[in-house]
């Protein structure tokens, strides 16, 4: 692939390696450093002249210092006279902050948008935005992907007796998600419904649906601390399901996170690799990754040769 260069931030190299290792491309090279007062510090190693350029910067570890050395990699592409920037963001930052819910509350996604633009990206992959109208928030093409059918494949494959599994949303705002695999598996639904008293803190929950005798399928597009969902897995025991599965896009896992897995009803927890889960995975042996490098470096691919990207909405490619 001629005229393309990919460069990792220091978020995740692990995935900018295999999507290279899928594109056949060397990790171009870059040196990020910190001075002694924590001043985050660029140098691009190689001409990036006329280029098409590709920056993967995933928001896991220290949030603020990756989204400031990701702003920083495309000024300096951008000013080194690049043709075009694309930050690929496998896992957007501040995506859970996209409206003002409340007096006084910030738009911190809209806020990242303006970051992203002002610094000089001209296009922005995405994998499974929180909520999809962040791509409103920006004036430049972003492709909003989707772990869907990789997860589909992973459900086919790996759980027994999936033709009688029930899909379920641990609350109203996954209902789209939720009912989207249940067609496709042409498997029943149900919704968990939930109030809070505040951030992260869940007060009561309601199933709506019948999950007796059935395999359940949470789905969500991230787990946080995971209170949410190792409530909701004794709810869908109590109500009777024989086996609790949870399958999440985005595993970010802080805080009490891990413990709570492991003395969860869960027979496992299933996230991608947007965010590094090794360490994790090391912790809990209930987590399992399902690898996503094969759809971005395909949207990579199909963007740098101006094809579509619709296909990859619906189907995993095979490289």
């Amino acid at each position: 692939m001629p005229n393309i260069k990919v460069f990792s931030g220091s978020s995740h190299p692990a995935l900018t390696q295999r999507i290279c290792e899928r594109l056949q491309l060397e990790v171009s090279k870059a040196s990020l450093k910190k001075f002694s007062n924590k001043e985050t510090n660029v140098e691009i190693g190689e001409s990036v002249r006329g280029e098409d350029v590709y920056i993967i910067q995933s928001a896991a570890g220290e949030i603020n210092d990756n989204l400031m050395e990701l702003l920083i990699m495309i000024n300096a592409c951008k000013i080194a006279s690049s043709c075009r920037v694309a930050a690929v963001i496998p896992c957007f930052p501040y995506a859970r902050q996209d409206k003002k819910d409340k007096s006084r509350a910030p738009i911190s996604a809209k806020l990242v948008a303006n970051m992203l633009s002002v610094a000089g990206a001209d296009h922005i992959i995405t994998m499974d935005l929180h909520a999809s109208q962040i791509q409103g928030f920006f004036d430049i093409p972003v492709d909003n992907l989707y772990a869907e059918p990789a997860i589909l494949k992973y459900i086919k494959e790996s759980i027994p007796n999936w033709q009688r599994a029930v899909i379920v949303s641990p609350d109203a705002g996954g209902a789209k998600r939720v009912t989207s695999i249940a067609d496709r598996l042409n498997v029943d639904f149900a919704l968990i419904h939930k109030e809070r008293k505040r951030a992260n803190e869940v007060e009561k929950m309601t199933l709506v649906g019948n999950v007796e005798g059935k395999v359940a399928i949470l789905v969500d597009d991230m787990a946080d601390t995971c209170g949410t969902i190792c409530l909701a897995a004794d709810k869908l025991v109590e109500a009777g399901a024989e086996k609790v599965y949870a399958f999440c896009v985005h595993g970010i896992f802080s805080g009490p996170a891990l413990t709570r897995l492991n003395n969860s009803a869960f027979e496992a927890v299933v996230v991608t690799n947007t965010i590094p889960q090794e360490d994790n995975m090391k912790k809990c042996p209930k987590i399992q990754c399902i690898d996503i490098s094969m759809i971005l470096a395909e949207a990579i691919r199909r963007t740098h040769n101006g094809e579509s990207v619709s296909y990859l909405f619906s189907h995993v490619p095979i490289c």
